[in-house]
């Protein structure tokens, strides 16, 4: 009796199976990695939702650096469809090992350039999205309260007048920082560009782990002025924020890319989200109040505000720095760790010596002292030097020593080493030279 009721109930629940209506299937996942801030993922990820019903995105945020090695280390078991982000040398990297997947896009109207920088790549293995350039953010009521003027230039933000009131990104932990230190490199080149960059970073207040923490510390006003990428200006001043944002004449405006990674498990959903973010729908996401990115597609700017920043429209946005991602690829890690070794943890020593050197200029300007002219200068060429040049820091000697690896080699930490012992002495060389000028003045 048992087993005929057992059979039964089998036969009773196909048969109920049989005509039951299908239920419908669950969205396939589409998994991205990718430096972008919620802002920008979430009203992306609501519109490609709803576009294309099949699919469903998994965001999982990593910045640049990170979601390179990420990819890199789980390349043998990859789970991941796409690599999102703003760096084009980061992109550049996954395509010299191997890691991305080519792609067709079905857009139409995007040109192949912006600018003189080619949105695509010409092989077809990551594509631009988006564009942005890189530049000076500031809190207008801060800087009325500090008697700021408006900063117009990288230069400007190394006047005495700004001293302990600028922020940026440790570009070893931010793609959008580190391409901004590479664009004035390449704008302004190596030696005066390194100078540039002590220079202003003599009046940094705070060197950041994220690129979110300068945009939110300048909407907050625990700092008055940010180095930052364009979007995080003009999405602040669209949220209503007090602030301002400009374009120095050095930069430069890349394409912000995404890429199929090799293998990826969901390679349909990997194409379809790619031809999203490239349609008309895609693109006009971008002028949200949130993201406020550069469309690729010169047709977009139609529906923008009318203040809207147009590369397509104003040739001199980026014309004077012909931005070579080969160059910065090639140099990335060292560049990186330059700046952390001369600057992020040399910062106090760095700043007394800026805050000496602008001391002693004041006391010249009251009292002039040949000698005290010549010491300043001294001074300044100290902070500025650099240990290694530009060929050194693309050589396989130097930057086949920084290999990206979790451990640092031996010889990547006696670099290391020696770069911060090189900052160290110098920094205290011109402290004491800037000084000993201030005493001369007096």
């Amino acid at each position: 009796m048992i087993r005929l009721l057992a059979v039964l109930g089998l036969s009773i629940a196909a048969v109920i199976s049989a005509h039951a209506p299908a239920q419908a299937q669950a969205p396939a996942r589409v998994t991205v990695v990718t430096s972008f801030s919620k802002d920008v993922t979430d009203p992306v990820k609501k519109a490609f939702e709803q576009a294309a019903p099949g699919f469903t995105l998994e965001v999982q945020n990593r910045n640049t650096n990170a979601g390179v090695k990420y990819i890199e280390e789980t390349r043998a078991k990859n789970q991941v469809d796409l690599f999102w982000a703003s760096a084009p040398d980061a992109f550049e990297v996954l395509k010299g090992k191997g890691l991305l997947a080519k792609h067709q896009p079905k857009a139409t109207g995007i040109p192949d350039k912006i600018g003189a920088f080619p949105i695509n790549d010409p092989e077809g293995f990551y594509f631009g999205f988006a564009a942005s350039g890189y530049g000076i953010m500031w809190n207008t009521r801060y800087a009325r309260a500090n008697k700021l003027p408006d900063p117009k230039e990288w230069s400007d933000l190394a006047k005495p007048v700004y001293f302990d009131h600028v922020a940026i990104a440790a570009p070893s932990r931010s793609g959008t920082t580190h391409l901004t230190i590479e664009t004035v490199l390449q704008g302004e080149g190596w030696n005066q560009g390194w100078r540039t960059i002590k220079e202003m970073a003599g009046n940094f207040r705070q060197v950041t782990e994220r690129s979110f923490g300068v945009p939110e510390g300048v909407n907050s006003g625990q700092f008055g002025v940010g180095i930052v990428i364009d979007f995080f200006g003009f999405s602040a001043q669209a949220a209503g924020f007090p602030v301002k944002f400009v374009y120095p004449s050095v930069t430069t405006i890349v394409p912000a890319n995404v890429a199929i990674v090799a293998n990826a498990p969901n390679r349909a959903g990997a194409e379809a989200f790619i031809d999203f973010l490239l349609s008309d729908k895609g693109q006009e996401v971008l002028l949200e109040p949130t993201i406020r990115r550069l469309p690729v597609n010169p047709a977009t700017y139609a529906k923008a505000p009318a203040d809207y920043p147009n590369p397509f429209k104003d040739p001199s946005l980026g014309a004077k720095v012909r931005f070579d991602p080969d160059v910065s690829e090639k140099r990335t890690a060292v560049v990186d760790a330059l700046f952390d070794q001369l600057i992020t943890f040399q910062l106090d020593n760095l700043k007394a010596a800026t805050k000496a050197i602008h001391a002693a200029e004041a006391a010249l300007v009251k009292k002039d002292n040949a000698q005290g002219r010549a010491l300043v200068k001294e001074a300044r060429d100290l902070v500025a030097a650099m240990p290694v040049t530009a060929a050194e820091a693309a050589s396989p000697e130097i930057g086949g020593a920084f290999t990206g690896a979790k451990e640092k080699g031996a010889r990547q930490a006696e670099l290391e080493n020696r770069w911060a012992g090189f900052a160290r002495d110098n920094y205290a060389s011109a402290k004491a030279k800037a000084e000993e000028a201030t005493r001369l003045a007096k």
